[in-house]
């Protein structure tokens, strides 16, 4: 019990971090959506299109941010609009999540590696700097080499198709959402953009076509 306190008090700051992120993309989510369902009331076809596009920003802005529930907000809003705004809430996603992995490229793993370090997390800090100082080729096999044979190869093999299913599982915002796990995957330099595109666009794509077909 005192080794548990113990690991809970180095990675305290972590765990405030994670409870503050969590409480705001719910505050974020419930935000949006008080912003976006009120008005919805009998109003010409102008009115509807700028309706939309306030939704479309918001919803980029937001669902790109981790932890917050981006697929929620969606179904929500297909629910409230219905199939006419399927291509616009998916086109959304699929901006939320590209914006998020783009811009986890462009961040030097030094930097989240110096983030993680500070707020205890010293094992995932040391991880970011092996993989900071490979090539991204390298980087696949340096990982297989770490992940314990069996689940965690195949995951990792599998990284894809992985993602794919973590970003349609219920409740994912507790794993970051899926603004998250798209930044995760675009740090860690093991998805090629065309790739991550592609997996996104096909994960992204059954609940709006349900409604578009509906």
């Amino acid at each position: 019990m005192r080794a548990v306190l113990t690991r809970l008090w180095r990675v305290r700051k972590a765990l405030i971090l994670y409870a503050g992120l969590l409480l705001m993309g719910l505050y974020l989510g419930d935000l949006l959506r008080d912003i976006v369902i009120p008005e919805v009331r009998p109003m010409n076809e102008p009115m509807m299109h700028r309706l939309i596009s306030l939704t479309l920003i918001l919803f980029v802005v937001t669902a790109a941010l981790p932890f917050v529930p981006g697929a929620e907000i969606g179904l929500a809003l297909l629910m409230v609009f219905g199939g006419k705004a399927a291509a616009v809430v998916y086109l959304s996603m699929i901006g939320a999540l590209t914006l998020s992995f783009s811009v986890a490229r462009v961040v030097p793993l030094s930097m989240l590696s110096s983030g993680l370090s500070w707020l205890g997390l010293r094992r995932a800090a040391r991880f970011a700097d092996e993989l900071d100082a490979l090539p991204r080729h390298e980087r696949l096999s340096h990982v297989l080499n770490r992940v314990p044979s069996g689940p965690g190869e195949m995951v990792v093999r599998n990284r894809y198709l992985a993602l794919a299913i973590a970003i349609n599982v219920p409740g994912n915002s507790l794993v970051g959402g899926g603004g998250g796990l798209a930044f995760v995957a675009g740090a860690s330099g093991l998805f090629s953009f065309p790739a991550f595109l592609l997996t996104i666009m096909l994960a992204v794509a059954p609940v709006p076509l349900f409604f578009a077909f509906s």
